[in-house]
């Protein structure tokens, strides 16, 4: 009965994800469908652009054209119009001469008919008519305006569809995920020499397989990607997943995506918890900071209630075993000395990486892990479900390495940024300089019960750096780390219960 019951399950939950994987199918389909209708609808009014554009030309080509042929024919007239004018004064003057002339012949007198003839010589020497030009100044050929579009007509009937780039392919065994950076690399199906750059789609998800419609991020661009990869640094993994997606642009238009690829992007994200966090402290999600004001009169009151109403003994007469466990998620807020506030995801497998930066003029902190079962008066590195590592510059200045109440000095110097290694599995802790990744201390245990970041911090301020990915130079240093840890074997190889 119990295993059908447990084949039964199994079945409904592969119908299930099969369900959900055809409605996000369908979902895609039909975003699929109203793009196209969008699209076709954008692509007819560019169309329509396009040809206004060229009838616009057109018009003012034929405008242009219209107006030099208008203006050749108005020089023209007005030369012939000169011409003619002038040619019928000539006429008119030379007339009156021959009629002159011709009345002249009837002159009896020879005195009179000589000085007649004086001007009539006179005048003919004058006459406009011998000096007028009886070839025309412009023809009546027009020949040199006339047009012949027959190239620009084959031209017009060869206007077609830009070529468009075919979709690059994104090879996922060429793309690289590490140190919180992404490289993408890709192809092209075949060779196009008119490509002039890529751009590249990405996008965070918490769902495996094919990209959804609904409930997701949208698209970040990165565009004139002039090679065929792509690296993407300094990224906060705060999902499981990336979404990448590529296409290729001509000097026209881009082409089609890639089928989407997605990569794996998981790390550690949490956020200090401020529900439990001691009144002294001010938390604000990746941050938390001293506050001598915080919680005054609200703490006094807490513990006359715990001291008197229960018994419990103070904090300063209080062993580490006379006291229950405290449950995670209904604990009591840190209180006394034990400045501390814990994060607020559980490690309880695999390995993981995050980043401490204190304010440059923080007095006491304390940096590492603690599980979950942390007594509310306890101090980190005090007891023997805690580790960590604590700068102190009150007074005298100390770096050392805690736990169950045993010190380890270390002899380096405190960096600006620590970096935290947990291998939850493998049974270590290890602090690292963030950024020369230089190994400051290595605690190597067996860890029995989940891990919560833990913090503690007086007279100052730490701010987080989560959903990291463990930096490569760290896995590379695990491989020696066993042989720098054996100093520290007063602290170290501690089995906790």
């Amino acid at each position: 009965m119990d295993s059908q019951k447990e084949a039964l399950q199994r079945i409904i939950s592969t119908l299930a994800n099969k369900n959900d994987e055809i409605q996000n199918f369908i979902d895609t389909l039909n975003h699929t469908l109203k793009g196209v209708q969008a699209n076709s609808s954008n692509i007819l009014s560019e169309l329509d652009e396009e040809f206004d554009s060229l009838y616009s030309i057109l018009d003012e080509v034929k405008e242009g054209m219209i107006n030099s042929i208008k203006q050749e024919q108005t020089r023209k007239s007005q030369e012939l119009q000169s011409q003619i004018s002038q040619c019928n004064n000539a006429l008119e003057n030379s007339e009156e001469l021959l009629e002159f002339a011709t009345r002249s012949l009837d002159i009896k007198e020879p005195e009179e008919f000589s000085k007649a003839a004086r001007q009539i010589k006179d005048r003919v020497t004058m006459a406009s008519a011998f000096r007028l030009s009886l070839k025309p100044k412009v023809s009546d050929n027009m020949t040199h305006l006339m047009v012949d579009f027959s190239q620009e007509r084959q031209m017009l009937q060869t206007l077609k569809f830009l070529p468009v780039p075919k979709a690059p392919e994104i090879d996922p065994v060429e793309c690289l995920v590490a140190d919180n950076s992404v490289t993408v690399a890709w192809r092209m199906p075949e060779e196009d020499n008119k490509i002039d750059h890529f751009i590249l789609e990405h996008r965070k998800t918490n769902f495996d397989g094919l990209p959804r419609v609904k409930d997701e991020q949208c698209w970040e661009i990165i565009d004139n990607i002039k090679g065929t990869e792509y690296t993407l640094s300094g990224l906060k993994f705060d999902s499981k997943y990336m979404n990448f997606r590529v296409r290729a642009c001509n000097k026209a238009v881009a082409g089609e995506y890639s089928d989407p690829v997605t990569l794996e992007t998981k790390a550690l994200n949490f956020n200090l918890d401020n529900s439990s966090s001691h009144l002294n402290l001010k938390v604000e999600d990746t941050c938390v900071e001293w506050d001598p004001t915080g919680g005054k009169g609200q703490e006094s009151k807490i513990k006359g209630k715990e001291n008197k109403g229960s018994g419990t003994p103070s904090p300063k007469r209080t062993s580490v075993g006379s006291r229950p466990p405290a449950v995670r998620g209904s604990r009591d807020r840190f209180t006394g000395e034990s400045y501390t506030v814990l994060g607020d995801t559980a490690i309880e497998s695999g390995q993981h990486y995050w980043e401490v930066k204190a304010q440059k003029d923080c007095k006491s902190y304390s940096v590492g892990v603690a599980y979950k079962t942390l007594g509310k008066f306890d101090q980190l590195g005090k007891t023997n479900t805690s580790w960590c590592i604590h700068v102190n510059n009150w007074l005298q200045n100390t770096f050392a390495a805690k736990h169950n109440n045993k010190v380890k000095a270390l002899d380096v110097t405190v960096p600006e940024k620590i970096g935290v290694f947990c291998d939850f599995d493998g049974g270590q802790l290890s602090f690292y300089d963030a950024n020369s990744k230089q190994l400051l201390y290595s605690f190597k245990t067996k860890f029995t019960q989940p891990l919560l970041p833990g913090f503690m911090v007086w007279c100052g301020g730490l701010s987080l750096s989560t959903g990291m990915q463990v930096p490569s130079a760290v896995r590379t240093l695990q491989k020696s780390e066993n042989g720098m840890t054996g100093s520290a074997s007063s602290l170290n190889n501690v089995v906790t219960q």
